[in-house]
């Protein structure tokens, strides 16, 4: 690397670690500040938080590996999360604020109220926080080794006496921590990789342990404009290579013209009609993917992000920027690199390895076609999104261990007292040290574990619909949600040990379905709350949906809300997706949809569309 791309990447390091420190004061008085920020974060910001936190470092990778082997249509299995997001912004995003919560485990027992949802509110603060939370931060660790192996040469950079106490170190544990196993330098390749992560989590737990939240979304923001920068950039490069779009359109014909199963228009396809092996049971999950997800009401860091808002304008305002950032504009700039790239690097055959050979051209074309500067900010970028994933899971993990597990188990139910503030700040900064070692150790086992990871995607599908009834449906009770855990923790081992021919998509639709079902059965045989705790919750959040036994409300004015609400979130989607498809075609010269006469005019419309209805949204919305 040159010495200005280096430089670039220690003027990020010393940013975050400056932010760390301005904020560590105000961080230190409780846990809202630290968690939350003091509730005082303006929309914009949270909501381009958001979008950095979730694009992780190896993210594009994937995208690249989507579009060469499955066409843009398969980038719907990202797109479509919009709906959830949209959701959670119009219509949960004012409620989570109102709770006055700081923690989704938290809201478990302010809505039932019981012994079961202590318990509950238990599993959940170690189920998301420490097992999903960790084997997340795992894989982007390891995925970040991709990124990091061509850049970042600490054989050639550190004194020997001391790379080689590294290297035997490792060499000794065994596991070799590179996708090139088989080279006879993968013990310098892994020890290389090692100590890049060391560097970035050590600079990462620096800034995010002492500044909180404030300094995550400090770093975050700036991470976000500098990806956004050197993507736009590395774009250009990529169509200046190529010789122009219209170079790599015909270099796709060409290409799959020869292709077994997979045409020009099959990649290119925005719609359906076209797409590449869409199937009954893949395009259910496609449609309903945003709401049989463990995340479907904004639990985790997402809710996090609108409880820290300053009202719930600014928590709408930040689900509308997260999506439009994270849907429509990081979406623009990645098709052009994905499409061209297929062309400037092509692969021979179709290897067993296609996917990850085509997720690697990413870093390929970065340490290829960029000069000097444009490649350090790229770096910077990507190194930055590694950081922007992690400081988040950090942060959000160690809010369950101090504020559900510490505060409210530990010191409240065992204890018997309560929990000093400083105190509780001091758990939270000391529990990140702790997230942070299982997810190495997770990393280090990560290949032993896959099945599992794929086991709690089906485990998630479980949940999203009992997450959603508790908002909206008074008789949604704890035993509904616990029936619900059980219930997937027996039946998804068995669907993945029994039953591996059935596809991913259909044990996850399978799931959600018998989720619905246990979830019900739970809430017709135990009963709804107890009518003290409904009417209390209902007062302090104003939930939408059916509530007219609970409120007294004989004008079902909840669901007149909810109605509206959901109208202004489909508005805001349609509008969202139309500019999608229709900037993204155009870009991408991508066919119409078959029963649709005219390519330009399809493209037109959705354009037209798409700008048409953004004033409608948002006065419905705003005013």
């Amino acid at each position: 690397m040159h010495f200005i791309d280096v430089s670039i990447i220690l003027a990020f390091i010393a940013n975050a670690i400056a932010s760390g420190l301005k904020n560590k004061d105000d961080a230190g008085k409780n846990l809202e500040e630290y968690f939350l920020a003091g509730r005082s974060l303006p929309g914009w910001k949270a909501g381009i938080s958001m979008a950095a936190t979730q694009f992780a470092a190896d993210t594009p990778l994937l995208v690249m590996g989507l579009i060469a082997t499955s066409g843009i249509f398969s980038l719907w299995r990202l797109w479509i999360y919009a709906l959830s997001f949209l959701l959670m912004g119009f219509v949960l995003a004012g409620q989570w604020r109102r709770a006055n919560v700081l923690t989704d485990a938290e809201l478990t027992e302010i809505r039932y109220g019981n012994k079961a949802a202590l318990w509950l509110r238990g599993v959940k603060a170690v189920y998301f926080g420490t097992i999903i939370n960790c084997t997340v931060m795992a894989m982007v660790l390891l995925a970040a080794t991709r990124i990091a192996e061509p850049f970042l040469l600490w054989n050639l950079w550190l004194p020997e006496g001391i790379f080689s106490f590294f290297q035997t170190i490792i060499t000794w544990v065994g596991i070799p921590f590179t996708v090139n196993a088989t080279s006879p330098e993968v013990w310098i390749l892994s020890t290389n990789n090692i100590i890049s992560i060391m560097s970035i989590i050590f600079v990462t737990t620096l800034y995010s342990t002492t500044g909180g939240l404030r300094s995550v979304v400090a770093t975050d923001v700036m991470q976000f404009f500098i990806m956004m920068i050197a993507t736009a950039l590395y774009a250009g490069y990529v169509i200046y290579e190529a010789g122009g779009m219209g170079n790599i359109i015909s270099g796709i014909e060409r290409i799959y013209a020869s292709h077994p199963n997979l045409s020009a228009d099959n990649i290119l396809a925005f719609t359906p009609s076209q797409a590449y092996d869409l199937t009954l049971p893949l395009f259910a999950v496609l449609l309903f993917q945003w709401i049989i997800q463990m995340n479907s009401d904004g639990t985790g860091y997402l809710a996090q992000r609108s409880m820290a808002c300053k009202n719930e304008k600014e928590a709408k305002i930040a689900a509308i920027v997260f999506s439009f950032c994270q849907i429509l504009l990081r979406s623009l700039f990645w098709l052009p690199i994905g499409l061209g790239l297929i062309v400037l690097f092509p692969i021979d055959g179709n290897p067993e390895n296609l996917i990850a050979l085509r997720e690697a051209t990413f870093v390929t074309g970065i340490n290829e076609l960029l000069p000097i500067g444009i490649k350090g900010l790229l770096l910077t970028g990507m190194l930055a999104a590694l950081a922007s994933t992690i400081d988040t899971h950090l942060n959000w993990g160690s809010s369950y261990w101090s504020n559900d597990i510490y505060k409210r188990i530990w010191c409240e139910v065992y204890k018997k007292k309560k929990a000093n503030d400083r105190t509780l700040v001091m758990v939270a900064r000391i529990s990140n040290i702790g997230i942070l070692f299982i997810a190495l150790f997770i990393m280090a086992h990560l290949n032993s574990i896959q099945k599992a990871w794929q086991a709690s995607l089906i485990l998630g599908a479980s949940m999203g619909i009992p997450l959603l009834l508790r908002w909206f449906w008074w008789r949604m009770n704890s035993w509904g949600e616990i029936i619900v855990i059980i219930g997937s923790v027996i039946i998804t081992p068995f669907l993945i040990i029994y039953f591996p021919e059935i596809s991913e998509a259909q044990k996850l639709l399978l799931m959600a379905s018998i989720s619905i079902v246990l979830c019900l059965f739970g809430i017709f045989f135990f009963g709804p709350e107890d009518k003290k705790v409904l009417a209390i919750f209902y007062q302090t959040v104003k939930p939408m949906g059916v509530w007219k036994k609970v409120s007294g409300n004989t004008q079902n004015e909840d669901v007149k809300r909810l109605k509206k609400a959901i109208l202004s979130m489909l508005l805001c989607a349609i509008s969202l997706f139309s500019l999608l498809i229709g900037f993204g075609s155009l870009i991408a010269q991508s066919p119409g949809p078959t029963w649709f006469p005219s390519t330009s005019l399809w493209i037109i419309l959705n354009i037209l569309l798409g700008l048409v209805l953004i004033p409608i949204w948002y006065k419905r919305s705003f005013k």
